[in-house]
């Protein structure tokens, strides 16, 4: 009977996935763009607790998976199903023409055993000093995650909390959980806790060591689709230098106040469709990454990317790009999105030796409300403030930033401080249309240098009446 149940899910599971016409997507687009395909699923599946899972949240479920994984791989593919229940792990490595499909009210989550999520060097025995996202894949093709469960990365045991960001009642929660409170009082680390053990000598090492919920690098094919991502150490969703990626559906949620919790960010990806995704983050929304400085020169731009139809509440951008798009950017069409709440809602940040060059971006019909700080925004002397860092000067002048060639138009805020700001030296920010929008600010229309060439066409500014 077991066998019969979770044949007809996958078949469910496939026929939901041909399904998908995202062909719609990619009507009257403003430049040429290479479609998305599914990626191709063999038939075959298994159940994690065919592999001795237990979804009791205590049981340690990592040789399940491993177990799973490798069954699933040596037959050439398929699915792996996780029923209802909590499924405590830690490190899956996903292999090629793999599905990992979450039931509803299935939960995988990220044990709070820190030094699970170390890898073993295989020939010394060592631990590495950099943890590994909770789920990876690297060099793989034809991989899917879906479902309607949710990958919840324990983030409470891994991140640092301002005290700033939190109220007197939060902040004793976190004294209960034991760590380390700093000179002078301003930021607490979960260093030395009551109930885990440290991986490092001191909180400075440990936080380096904070990692992403789920990278996948340098692959081909990837769907990720109706599941929830919660709770990431760091950033949820990272693609990386991966061809053919679709972001259907899913939830990405965490505090506001999450040091580094951004919810999706495309590191140098080309082919890629983001759409029907809500996100609640504490970091940027939908961000595109492209490299910092010569490195990122041989991985090229981001490329062929089209964001519609997705809900961002609480982030620091809806839409962004930068800080590091050395790579550039190109061909990246964001069109029928919502942002409520967020800091700002499109956000171009860069500085010098993270720049790159942007190149026919297209934006049109945002809706925005109750933003914080600038419904648009260029800013290019931008710095990572992440917990302990410590700002330094540029020395070489190069990897300019180059935001040009950006077309934004039927845009309407409801409530922003100001409505477009931009800062930059001449040749930085250049060539940038605004037409057809109505901005309601509630301190100032524009802030935008005399170096900065942006054109508006049909922009309302409005505010309260004097």
């Amino acid at each position: 009977m077991r066998r019969t149940i979770v044949t007809m899910l996958v078949l469910a599971i496939a026929i939901a996935m041909q399904a998908n016409d995202y062909t719609k997507y990619y009507k009257d687009l403003p430049v040429s763009m290479t479609q998305v395909t599914l990626p191709q699923i063999p038939e075959y599946q298994v159940s994690i607790t065919d592999f001795g899972g237990k979804g009791d949240g205590v049981t340690d479920n990592t040789e399940a998976f491993r177990k799973a994984i490798s069954a699933i791989n040596n037959i050439g593919g398929g699915h792996l199903v996780v029923p209802a229940g909590i499924y405590m792990t830690g490190l899956i490595s996903l292999k090629d023409n793999m599905d990992l499909h979450l039931e509803r009210h299935a939960i995988i989550m990220a044990t709070p055993d820190r030094s699970q999520h170390l890898k073993t060097d295989s020939k010394t025995g060592a631990k590495e000093n950099r943890a590994t996202p909770l789920i990876s894949a690297s060099k793989r093709k034809n991989i899917s995650i879906t479902g309607e469960g949710t990958i919840d990365g324990n983030g409470k045991w891994w991140r640092p909390v301002k005290r700033s960001k939190v109220s007197s009642t939060e902040w004793g929660q976190f004294m209960a959980m034991g760590g380390t409170v700093v000179e002078d009082g301003s930021l607490w680390y979960p260093f030395n806790l009551k109930h885990q053990s440290n991986i490092a000598d001191t909180y400075e090492a440990q936080e380096r060591m904070r990692t992403h919920l789920v990278r996948i690098t340098d692959c081909e094919n990837l769907l990720i689709q109706g599941v929830t991502l919660q709770n990431s150490p760091k950033f949820h969703f990272v693609p990386q230098r991966c061809r053919n990626v679709i972001i259907d559906g899913i939830t990405a949620r965490c505090p506001w106040n999450a040091q580094n919790g951004d919810a999706i960010d495309i590191g140098q990806c080309k082919t890629v469709l983001i759409v029907n995704n809500v996100i609640d983050a504490g970091d940027d929304g939908i961000c595109m990454k492209g490299g910092a400085g010569q490195a990122a020169l041989k991985d090229g731009p981001c490329e062929d990317i089209l964001i519609e139809d997705n809900t961002v509440y609480h982030a620091h951008g809806g839409f962004v790009i930068g800080s590091e798009f050395s790579g550039g950017m190109k061909n990246i069409v964001v069109r029928n999105n919502t942002f409520s709440g967020t800091d700002t809602g499109l956000r171009f940040k860069s500085s010098i030796g993270r720049g790159g060059t942007t190149e026919h971006i297209y934006i049109s019909n945002i809706t925005m409300n109750d933003i914080k700080d600038q419904a648009i925004v260029f800013e290019t002397t931008y710095w990572d403030n992440h917990v302990g860092a410590t700002k330094t000067e540029q020395k070489k002048v190069e990897f300019v930033p180059n935001f040009q060639d950006i077309h934004i138009s039927n845009v309407v805020c409801r409530g922003a401080k100001t409505g477009i700001s931009a800062h930059g030296a001449p040749g930085m920010i250049h060539d940038i249309t605004i037409d057809n929008s109505t901005i309601f600010y509630t301190q100032k229309d524009k802030d935008i240098d005399a170096a900065c060439d942006i054109k508006l066409n049909n922009v309302r500014f409005v505010t309260f009446d004097n």
